[in-house]
């Protein structure tokens, strides 16, 4: 056993004094490096369940400053080891005086996960177009909105990374998804514009797009009621495989190392794909759309 005596501080050097048995004697001279200890912060919405919920523990885990935001903090953060901050994407004066709050929390923000989002599922020509806004509100401009309030404080910084949780569904169609993988396309062509505005002012924009893996969002999600009776076969197959897929769909460990990579690297790449056949789906969208949509087709009447 070591018992540790300050004898000296100099210069930011520490002289520590270690005593064992028998009284031996040994200087150690370390030298404190300040900035190394400097945590880094991170800001992940909606950090209260799901994806979030998990890349905001692994980060703090890893001895990153996090801050969360829930819609409903106050019941999530007596279970929560980071702070969490009330943020709701579809109340503009929830978004509009969010940097405030936030910079009344910490002094400077590394990094932020853009991760809080919705799933509205059915077909495209049975969706309201009520519900189909919902869904951009939410996913695209609930996002955009709040990368805009915080823009200011990264250009004040000269640093920092904006990382978006996109969707495999933001560079490929699929069936029973119309407006979610519309909204993703979205993001994507927003935040590749925006990459190069930023680059002047040491900002990277980064995109993070996952295959399908088990998530509350699949759980959460609203369902289009189906009401136009020519669909109805096709309707009953699409449902069933979307169930399969979410069922069978794998733990999202490889999304949560993606997140922490990009967060990590110092100079990120702007696409991460994530998921098993991620590669081969993309392959296919691009060289042979026809054996990319005839498989897909092929599963869909499948599925029972």
């Amino acid at each position: 056993m070591f018992f540790i005596n300050v004898s000296k501080i100099d210069n930011n050097r520490i002289i520590v004094k270690y005593t064992k048995k028998y009284k031996i004697k040994i200087e150690l001279i370390k030298e404190i490096k300040i900035m190394q200890l400097k945590r880094k912060t991170v800001l992940v919405t909606g950090a209260s369940s799901g994806i979030g919920l998990l890349v905001a523990s692994k980060l703090h885990e890893n001895g990153y400053q996090v801050i969360g935001t829930s819609r409903n903090p106050e019941k999530h953060q007596a279970k929560l080891p980071f702070k969490v901050l009330p943020l709701d994407l579809n109340d503009d004066h929830s978004i509009a005086s969010f940097g405030k709050l936030l910079f009344s929390e910490i002094n400077t923000l590394d990094v932020l996960i853009n991760n809080a989002g919705s799933l509205v599922n059915g077909l495209a020509e049975e969706t309201p177009i009520a519900l189909g806004k919902q869904q951009f509100e939410t996913n695209f401009w609930g996002t955009i909105k709040l990368t805009n309030e915080l823009l200011p404080y990264f250009r004040k910084q000269k640093h920092g990374k904006i990382i978006t949780l996109g969707s495999l569904l933001g560079l490929v169609g699929l069936p029973y998804v119309s407006y979610y993988a519309a909204s993703k396309h979205a993001l994507e062509g927003y935040f590749k514009s925006l990459r190069f505005e930023l680059n002047q002012f040491n900002i990277k924009v980064v995109m993070v797009e996952p295959m399908s893996f088990k998530t509350s969002i699949g759980e959460s999600g609203t369902v289009a009621a189906g009401n136009i009776t020519d669909y109805d076969l096709f309707r009953q197959k699409v449902t069933a495989y979307t169930k399969t897929t979410f069922d069978q769909a794998p733990e999202p460990a490889p999304v949560i190392a993606t997140l922490l990579q990009t967060v990590k690297e110092k100079n990120p790449k702007f696409s991460y794909p994530v998921g098993k056949g991620s590669s081969i789906i993309l392959l296919l969208q691009h060289f042979a759309y026809k054996i990319f949509e005839k498989s897909i087709l092929k599963s869909v009447y499948a599925s029972k």
